[in-house]
């Protein structure tokens, strides 16, 4: 088949906040987030440095903080956030729910990395 669909609601939220689908839409390379925050909900505090993950945050609605490399960096409705796989990165929310979808995915390597286990794009555009 060429594509697969879920709806997040279906998807056990890990954490009280968040719907992983790369599990679910059986996603090879990219990591899909649904992050539905409760008012002073707070994130585990993490980086992807093994896995060499970048990640954009993007928060559709409400407003939140998240810390980066200790950091704060005030996000607003329709704000996106692009964070380096070796960054520290923890969402703090405030007052109000907030939802956020975070998209990651390996960091592009050069083609002189060729054999790196690294995933690879050539002449990608997103």
């Amino acid at each position: 088949m060429s594509y697969r669909k879920v709806n997040y609601e279906d998807v056990d939220r890990v954490s009280g906040a968040m719907h992983f689908l790369r599990e679910p839409l059986d996603s090879e390379q990219v990591g899909v987030t649904i992050a539905k925050c409760e008012p002073g909900w707070i994130g585990q505090r993490h980086d992807h440095t093994d896995n060499g993950h970048e990640e954009i945050y993007v928060l559709v609605d409400g407003q939140a903080t998240v810390v980066v490399d200790e950091v704060d960096v005030a996000m607003n409705q329709g704000d996106a956030l692009w964070i380096d796989s070796t960054a520290d990165r923890q969402i703090r929310n405030g007052d109000a729910e907030s939802t956020f979808v975070l998209v990651s995915a390996p960091e592009l390597v050069n083609e002189s990395d060729a054999g790196s286990e690294k995933w690879s794009l050539t002449g990608f555009q997103g």
